[in-house]
């Protein structure tokens, strides 16, 4: 459906309308709305603006100045939910959502042409766009309470919940949410995304929560045209779908805009009032195609597109106005257009407004690391009542050497200490305190606003993460094994590392996700508890990824992971090793050296570990070993059986595996010439291969080789060993490249 055909419609249909008599403006448009006169008036024009913005659209790819033309015609209805929430209310918008973000703007206090200029800005990558600086076309405004959101279909709803999570749990956080406390969130998506696993973990969030009796102020807004894309949509599907245990269901026509305003003031009121979820459902139409390269008569047939432009909502709130003598259509079609001579001048505007020029500005919102910062903020505990309360009067530097699991769950308790705001969370985390025993003790001493479990769902434990951050917490949650993760990486792939680049940072969701990880189990074994696939994490631009392998190195980048992801909104994965959980000895039975005394606050700032710093041990300056996770271990025990032959080996801990310590690791291969890399993970995809291409990037000359495991997933029992990198193999790779 081309938008000349759209215009010239609504035009004709305009102008045959007749009107009827007057009514007060100050009351209701129609007989049992609630919607005055005034407030249709206004709506109409943000609608009107909307559907201008979408033409507008059109015309700048036309022009090859645009670059984006998936538009809201047709769901231009949704300005009703803007107008029934407030201004306040975080919001999480589908990507055909501009007539609500034209009205959250002027709700805002804006001029409409701010919000106009915005939309303008995003369709021509202007680098001076208000929310993403021309890296892509979002609604989203940091002084809106808009959280930009990408086009993955329905990502957005597991944060969604988050958010309102967020919201209910900020006064047990000492009120340090980004919203008021009686804010809801508010998400809208459209039929088609109601069938993603994304959408279907958020609902069942939603429901399981309130099932429970725990509060969640999240409205879901489905806006239901009928098709995705070119799939058809199922007749009564989005009703049935919508129909859950604990969420209201409120329907309403959306191309009407009383209608819709009515529905979404009840379902609003309802979310409000009772700090539970609603499902608002809109039916509306979908005009001009899915987006500019669409050709709807390949799949839909003339009579169903000519159906849908006799519901234009344009339309049907221009006969509103009409019928209530409150406009004549004379009136109406002179507003039309002057209005579209006023978006297209705009429009004009800002394709010579300039766009990023250098990879460098392109980036720039990636990760800002602010590493003085980090380093001042990292050691801020010091000694206190709370900290001795905290740790019933036996503060952990006293106690004797710790292993990696016990380390982790002091440094735990110390940072819930130092941070009021921060929670841990996740499957088994409680009463229970982890698989490993991790967490243990956690939530006796923090309570259970603090410390809790969450429903066996990944997509749902990084939602609660997302939502908590974006909303000024600091969330550690927990995903019981790396082979899990996977289950729900977009969230912290799509989701959670796009956020600062799609806002310039002015939406951030810094966040520690502690993931237990890594082969070498003994009496546990298998794929989905032994997974060492960390290839789809290293590639996520700006995220951190910490591998400390031993106990004192845990706890002073755990610090730093929760310094970066307080203070830089960093999104940190904290992968550790779980054969190395208990792991007490070194070289040899009783010898304790895999145990570390924990550091006391007052060296926390010396101790200090920055991002991308590597260790290293030993002197020798025959060959570099550069491993990390369960490869230090088997490598310094090799190393030292290398040494006591005369060979003079050091051994390089990488510890960062994003971003990688490339200075230390240049540095490490000089003083030998020789380096030999250990990589538990994989051949193909594994650590070992960015490590050889750093090498060679940076000019290094001499030998290199690499040991690693497998091409394989991780078999039970004695059978992983056939597979896993081993300490033997270390050693031969190592005498080879010795001579």
């Amino acid at each position: 459906m081309a938008r000349d055909t759209v215009e010239t419609h609504f035009i004709q249909a305009v102008a045959a309308l007749k009107a009827g008599p007057a009514r007060d403006p100050g009351g209701p448009v129609r007989e049992g709305t609630s919607l005055t006169g005034d407030r249709c008036r206004t709506l109409f024009q943000r609608q009107l603006d909307s559907r201008l913005l979408d033409i507008a659209a059109r015309w700048l790819r036309e022009q090859d100045e645009g670059f984006y033309t998936i538009g809201s015609a047709g769901h231009e209805g949704n300005a009703a939910v803007a107008a029934a929430a407030r201004a306040s209310d975080p919001a999480l918008l589908h990507y055909r959502s501009g007539a609500f973000y034209l009205t959250r703007s002027e709700q805002a206090g804006r001029l409409p042409e701010q919000g106009i200029r915005d939309v303008l800005m995003g369709l021509t990558a202007a680098a001076d766009e208000p929310i993403a600086g021309g890296r892509h076309k979002v609604f989203g405004h940091p002084h809106l309470a808009v959280i930009p959101q990408t086009s993955t279909i329905a990502s957005h709803l597991p944060r969604a919940v988050g958010v309102a999570f967020a919201i209910e749990r900020a006064a047990a956080l000492g009120d340090r949410s980004a919203w008021p406390p009686d804010a809801i969130s508010v998400c809208s998506f459209g039929d088609a995304s109601i069938n993603h696993a994304s959408a279907l973990s958020g609902f069942n969030t939603a429901s399981y929560a309130t099932f429970q009796g725990q509060p969640l102020p999240i409205l879901f807004v489905c806006e239901d045209n009928g098709i995705g894309i070119s799939v058809r949509t199922p007749k009564g599907w989005v009703e049935a779908a919508a129909r859950r245990p604990g969420i209201a269901y409120f329907a309403a026509d959306g191309c009407d805009l009383a209608d819709a305003y009515d529905a979404a003031t009840l379902a609003v009121q309802h979310v409000r009032a009772n700090r539970s979820p609603a499902f608002l459902h809109l039916s509306t139409v979908r005009l001009m195609g899915h987006a500019g390269s669409d050709v709807e008569s390949a799949y839909r047939t003339q009579r169903e597109m000519r159906g849908d432009m006799e519901r234009d909502p344009l339309l049907r709130t221009a006969r509103l106005l009409v019928e209530a003598g409150l406009e004549t259509p004379e009136e109406l079609l002179k507003t039309y257009e002057s209005a579209r001579e006023h978006v297209l001048r705009i429009a004009l505007e800002t394709t010579r407004a300039p766009r990023l020029g250098s990879a460098e500005e392109v980036m720039e919102p990636i990760a800002p690391r602010r590493p003085d910062l980090i380093a001042n903020i990292s050691p801020t505990a010091g000694e206190s009542p709370v900290r001795e309360k905290a740790f019933a009067g036996t503060l952990p530097e006293l106690e004797k050497p710790l292993t990696l699991s016990q380390t982790i769950n002091r440094t735990l308790a110390d940072a819930l200490v130092v941070y009021p705001e921060m929670t841990v969370f996740g499957e088994d985390v409680a009463k229970k305190g982890g698989v490993y025993g991790v967490t243990r003790g956690l939530q006796k001493r923090f309570g259970a606003s603090r410390v809790f479990d969450t429903l066996l769902d990944e997509q749902a434990v990084l939602g609660l993460a997302l939502g908590s951050a974006v909303s000024n917490q600091l969330p550690v949650p927990e995903i019981q094994y790396l082979a899990y993760l996977h289950n729900a990486l977009d969230q912290i792939r799509g989701e959670g590392a796009t956020l600062s680049f799609f806002s310039r940072g002015a939406y951030t969701n810094g966040m520690v996700v502690r993931v237990a990880g890594y082969a070498y189990q003994k009496g546990f074994g298998g794929h989905f508890h032994n997974d060492n696939a960390v290839a789809a994490l290293r590639d996520i631009p700006g995220l951190v990824l910490a591998s400390p392998a031993r106990p004192d190195d845990a706890a002073a980048m755990l610090r730093t992971c929760l310094a970066a992801a307080r203070t830089a909104g960093s999104v940190c994965v904290f992968l550790e090793p779980i054969a190395l959980y208990h792991t007490r000895d070194l070289f040899e039975e009783g010898d304790g050296g895999w145990l570390a005394s924990y550091t006391a606050p007052a060296r926390w700032r010396e101790t200090h570990v920055p991002i991308g710093r590597a260790r290293s041990y030993g002197e020798g300056r025959d060959l570099t070993i550069v491993t990390f996770g369960n490869g230090l271990r088997m490598s310094l025990r090799a190393a030292v059986r290398l040494t006591q032959e005369g060979y003079g080996c050091r051994v390089l801990d990488l510890r960062w595996l994003a971003p990688l310590p490339v200075d230390d690791l240049l540095r490490a291969a000089e003083l030998t010439g020789k380096v030999l890399i250990a990589d538990e993970t994989r051949h193909s995809g594994g650590v070992s291969e960015g490590v050889v291409a750093e090498l060679l990037d940076a000019g290094f000359t001499g030998q290199v080789a690499r040991v690693t495991s497998a091409d394989s997933f991780i078999p039970l029992g004695d059978a992983a060993n056939l597979v896993l990198l081993s300490e033997e193999e270390i050693e031969q790779a190592a005498r080879k490249l010795l001579g």
